[in-house]
């Protein structure tokens, strides 16, 4: 089967977590960001994938860090694509140097490219690149791509929960869930990206992983309409029983629903650790 060509191409980065049959049916490209870990610098989901990173972490006594790619890295991603226009999607810039990274290879390309920030991370980056491929696979110019991207994370709620704190912490992203750190150690932090700022912040926290879970699947259910027709990913770190629970919630609830169920990538696993669960949902 022949692949249609499409006269702009859709990039974005690692952290997407766009399974990659649906990053290969719409046609995506994806440039991976770095897990730095002691002297080996591995591209993500490249050199290291999800199962032997969250196999490695435990145990390795050095942390591992992460780095944005380059301008350069996304120059030779881009100049490999026969396109006559490119849109870009990043991972939040409020998150990462990846923006301005994409910004500032936008420079140094002949073609024209259009670089947005989904203001998001995960699925949550990932449901708004799915939109505007699929806007574009309607017949959709950029504009009108970018504006589907738009709606999309307008609408997207994206919570989580992590088994602990300290990885966030580690990598420095934890913003104004640093006042989760120093309470009771039992206790199971509930967080959201803001996507008017593209910030990770605090909603609230639980006693156990359990309640976590279900504050999770309600919260999610709180800020959109199972009712409607609904997309929802649930992602996780090395979690896959939970994740599966988490679904299997989903679809109880939800009565016309696109199911995704994936791994956060290693870049992702740094900053959250293993453990890490969410929901990443909108409705149409």
């Amino acid at each position: 089967m022949t692949s249609t060509t499409y006269d702009v191409a859709i990039v974005t980065d690692s952290t997407c977590d766009i399974p990659a049959e649906l990053l290969d049916e719409h046609q995506i490209t994806t440039v991976p960001l770095y897990v730095l870990w002691g002297d080996e610098q591995l591209r993500d989901g490249v050199d290291i994938d999800e199962e032997t990173f969250f196999a490695r972490l435990p145990d390795d006594p050095a942390h591992p860090q992460t780095s944005q790619p380059t301008p350069g890295d996304f120059v030779r991603a881009i100049e490999k694509l026969d396109a006559r226009e490119v849109l870009v999607i990043t991972l939040s810039k409020a998150l990462s140097g990846t923006h301005e990274s994409a910004c500032q290879a936008r420079e140094e390309l002949d073609v024209p490219v259009h670089v947005l920030d989904s203001y998001s991370l995960s699925m949550g980056l990932g449901w708004q690149v799915l939109a505007a491929a699929r806007a574009r696979e309607e017949g959709a110019d950029v504009e009108a791509m970018i504006a589907a991207a738009e709606r999309v994370r307008e609408r997207t709620s994206v919570l989580l929960t992590v088994d602990t704190l300290e990885y966030l912490h580690r990598g420095g992203r934890i913003g104004a869930a640093a006042k989760f750190l120093g309470s009771v150690v039992q206790l199971k932090p509930l967080l959201t990206v803001d996507h008017d700022d593209g910030t990770l912040q605090p909603v609230e926290r639980v006693r156990t992983r359990k309640r976590a879970l279900q504050r999770i699947v309600d919260g999610t259910f709180e800020r959109i309409d199972p009712s409607k027709p609904t997309h929802a990913a649930v992602l996780h770190g090395a979690a896959p029983e939970d994740a599966r629970k988490l679904m299997h919630k989903v679809l109880e609830r939800c009565e016309r629903v696109e199911p995704v169920v994936t791994t956060i990538t290693p870049v992702l696993g740094v900053h959250g650790g293993p453990g890490t669960v969410g929901i990443a949902a909108y409705n149409d």
